[in-house]
């Protein structure tokens, strides 16, 4: 299937020179939304993964059905002060600045093997912020799974050697 034919890009958006890659068309199709996880979940399954991990906001739509058909717990990795207990934190480059990303103290077991997934690999700045989390507390990354991969922003380069899964890739 030609996953790209159910994505939208948007010319201009947020700003001139842009052209944002829409994945809300792809999940209004239940049939397509459906393979796509599933294609996702068989590489996490081939990972023999404990559980699965998604940076808001969308990462959660990648990361929650994933979870749900491997039968797994989902972790999410918020921005800082939306998570109620006590949090371990990750600064991560902007654009312009610099923010913060969040995840419950509690929420990985040293030693469990992790899925980390969101619905685009860009630059990879909040992957690697969440891979940090991740590490911070034990968990080993057992791969990065993505509907999207922009290659001609290189945001592979510095991940290091994690087994990466992309749906689809724009060039």
């Amino acid at each position: 299937m030609d996953y790209k034919d159910y994505i939208t890009v948007v010319q201009d958006y947020p700003q001139d020179g842009v052209r944002f890659k829409d994945i809300t068309t792809l999940m209004q199709d239940g049939d397509v939304y459906k393979k796509a996880i599933e294609e996702m979940a068989a590489f996490a399954n081939d990972h023999d993964i404990d559980v699965v991990v998604g940076p808001e906001a969308r990462g959660f739509v990648v990361g929650c059905p994933i979870a749900y058909s491997l039968g797994k717990g989902f972790v999410p990795v918020r921005k800082k002060g939306k998570l109620p207990r006590e949090t371990v934190d990750a600064d991560y480059g902007l654009e312009y600045g610099k923010d913060t990303l969040s995840i419950h103290k509690d929420a990985i077991k040293p030693g469990q093997k992790v899925l980390i997934t969101d619905d685009l690999l860009a630059t990879g700045g909040t992957i690697k912020a969440t891979v940090n989390l991740v590490e911070q507390l034990g968990g080993q990354v057992a791969g990065l799974a993505f509907l999207i991969e922009l290659l001609y922003l290189d945001g592979r380069k510095d991940l290091g050697n994690f087994d990466i899964f992309s749906l689809m890739t724009y060039d």
